[in-house]
């Protein structure tokens, strides 16, 4: 499983780790019932500790993503596509507040940010 880790970046490795494989499900790159790496078997390709690995599985089990079979692995949980839909909108609605933080610190002007977004949105047609 490839997940992209920036060690620079400000967010937590395990959080990336979280994100990337939570993305993952969202997009249905991941189906339920999907067995997911061990934990040390992640950690390895992704040269993190185990530590690290098993705190964004938590974060996965405590989101509703995964379930945590003791003995067996960790797999994908099947989703409500509602469900689905409101985090696939959170995370949409994370995003713009970033947009627009680092729009107004940069005084760059509303109708600037939108003309990004809306050429973001005919590139996607």
């Amino acid at each position: 499983m490839h997940i992209p880790i920036d060690p620079a970046a400000s967010a937590p490795i395990y959080e990336q780790i979280r994100e990337g494989i939570a993305a993952a499900i969202l997009r249905g790159d991941l189906a339920p019932g999907d067995a997911l790496p061990s934990i040390r078997t992640l950690a390895r390709d992704l040269r993190v500790s185990v530590i690290t690995t098993t705190r964004a599985y938590n974060e996965l089990v405590a989101d509703g993503l995964v379930d945590a079979v003791r003995g067996k692995g960790v797999f994908v949980r099947a989703q409500d596509a509602d469900q689905l839909r409101e985090r696939a909108l959170l995370q949409i609605d994370e995003a713009f507040d970033a947009a627009v933080r680092a729009a107004r610190s940069a005084g760059i002007e509303d109708n600037e940010l939108s003309r990004r977004l809306t050429r973001r949105l005919e590139g996607e047609r």
